[in-house]
């Protein structure tokens, strides 16, 4: 009967904490998956699943284990950002897998990576064939990023010399499910009076009645209102 009590407790306090230390290191350790933050992600997860599974380990311990290691990392992050050097023990550099249109063997074999590996990896980036490559590179969070060659690249407005219309916003959401995003507002120095001018424009005499707008890079509003399929 205690445990059922206890264990929730224990999970409960090990979530705010690893909410919190992930909150204090930052999202780099969301967005890249370099050699720091894969070892980082594996410990404070097996530290915060032995408080709460084993009654052995004691919280106070666990708690201690936990923001040590936060603060650790904090540290290396901190003298990676001012350290060349470190940087490349702590995240690695990126490393090229094909050059000119070749295949760095060298580098395949240091990285252990195969051939087929290398193949999907281009495929995510919707290439098929290694001929259409002219560099290719991957990064030290394992994404691989590719040069094409000039024949293979895709055409732009530039080379086509089309027209180009400067974008007057970045398009952004300001109703979710019928309430103004009122950071988003803000951003973009927006009333609730223009917001609600532009509405009546479109037939819409309420805000909850949107389940959706959107302002668009022109100055004008996507609505997609409640109920419409």
């Amino acid at each position: 009967m205690e445990s059922i009590i206890i264990v929730p407790l224990k999970a409960l306090l090990g979530f705010s904490i690893l909410l919190l230390i992930t909150r204090f290191v930052g999202k780099k350790q969301l967005g890249q998956l370099t050699y720091l933050t894969y070892i980082t992600g594996i410990s404070i997860g097996n530290m915060a699943g032995d408080m709460v599974v084993y009654r052995n380990v004691k919280v106070m311990d666990a708690v201690v284990g936990l923001v040590s290691w936060s603060i650790f990392v904090f540290i290396f992050e901190y003298i990676s950002l001012k350290s060349s050097r470190v940087r490349i023990i702590v995240d690695g550099e990126p490393t090229i897998v094909i050059k000119k249109g070749k295949i760095v063997e060298k580098s395949l074999d240091s990285l252990k990576l195969t051939i087929d590996d290398l193949n999907m990896l281009l495929r995510n980036k919707n290439v098929f064939s290694i001929k259409e490559v002219d560099y290719a590179i991957l990064e030290s969070n394992g994404q691989l990023s590719v040069l094409k060659n000039p024949e293979n690249e895709l055409v732009t407005k530039k080379d086509m010399r089309v027209p180009i219309i400067i974008r007057k916003f970045m398009p952004i959401a300001l109703i979710l499910d019928g309430k103004i995003v009122k950071r988003n507002m803000s951003e973009f120095d927006l009333s609730e009076e223009w917001l609600l001018c532009q509405l009546r424009l479109l037939g819409i005499d309420s805000i909850e009645n949107v389940i959706y707008a959107e302002l668009q890079s022109n100055g004008s509003l996507y609505v997609n209102k409640r109920g419409v399929v």
